[in-house]
């Protein structure tokens, strides 16, 4: 338990690192469009800061299998987020950005959801389930994915109106965050057909299932909306909004799909379902709208 809390801040400190490097090589570069995955992916490419950037990201992507081994999904999720205080100072003190006050309440309250969630661990003993029928993981996933896809197309389409207030980014973190929930269940399903025992004889299982695939896809997917959005909008406002949709959907998703049962204890019940409660909240009633000038939100293409 306590190497698996030691593995998900390790994920934390790494996610942190590698999107304030990304968000630092994105300012020096062209501008991206989503609608030009080839020539985004050979911009990114071609910045050696970057590179160490999504370098830091996929060690992250690594502990967060270690992770996944060892505790419960909506557990994990909740540790996950705690990284979100660590992104705030690092871009403030790197990038400069300056979040206002009350997307720094946002992030205390969401700390708050993080204390809630690992309070429900105390003592634990829940079961920890290793894979999830295909069909209904695909019955979550899928639409799932439209949606994001969706909503990022919507918010592109916005974006290019001629008297538009200066946007947040929110809507593009929720589309980026909906792309990477599904990433963490693949992720979780992977973690679960791979053997430390036998590495070599669970990859057959693990090609036959639909995990790899998916995570193929919204790595792909991810990184070129990911890095349009970051280059427009405030990293320090990006990052936590899509970490909060992708903690939410994996928590009720994957505990579904996976089948793993919530805390029978009340009070353990009561802080688990609370704090994810807390941090949907938050998300709900964050601001839609910079007050900043339009160019905070970087020059579309």
């Amino acid at each position: 338990m306590v190497w698996a809390v030691v593995a998900a801040l390790a994920a934390n400190v790494l996610y942190s690192t590698g999107f304030v490097l990304e968000k630092r090589a994105l300012a020096g570069m062209p501008p991206l469009s989503a609608a030009r995955p080839g020539r985004a992916l050979l911009l990114l490419a071609g910045r050696p800061l970057w590179i160490c950037g999504a370098t830091a990201l996929a060690l992250g992507f690594a502990a967060q299998l270690a992770v996944y081994r060892a505790l419960p999904i909506a557990a994990a999720q909740g540790l996950f987020l705690s990284g979100l205080v660590l992104l705030l100072v690092l871009s403030s003190v790197v990038l400069g950005e300056r979040p206002s006050g009350r997307e720094r309440r946002a992030v205390a309250v969401i700390g708050l959801a993080l204390v809630m969630v690992v309070s429900s661990l105390y003592e634990s003993s829940e079961e920890i389930s290793r894979s999830a029928p295909a069909g209904i993981l695909l019955a979550m996933c899928l639409p799932t994915l439209a949606a994001g896809l969706l909503l990022y197309a919507a918010a592109e389409r916005r974006a290019r109106r001629r008297h538009r207030q200066p946007t947040t980014g929110v809507a593009y973190a929720v589309a980026v965050g909906l792309l990477y929930g599904v990433s963490s269940l693949a992720i979780k399903g992977i973690s679960g057909h791979l053997s430390t025992s036998d590495l070599q004889g669970s990859v057959p299982a693990l090609l036959a299932s639909p995990y790899p695939y998916l995570l193929l896809f919204t790595g792909i997917s991810g990184l070129v909306l990911s890095q349009t959005a970051l280059q427009r909008c405030r990293a320090s406002l990006i990052v936590p909004v899509c970490s909060t949709v992708t903690c939410v959907f994996t928590i009720v998703s994957g505990t579904i799909a996976f089948d793993e049962p919530l805390p029978e204890d009340p009070l353990r019940l009561l802080l688990r379902l609370g704090g994810t409660a807390l941090a949907l909240t938050v998300l709900l009633t964050m601001p839609r709208h910079d007050a900043a000038t339009p160019t905070s939100e970087g020059t579309l293409p």
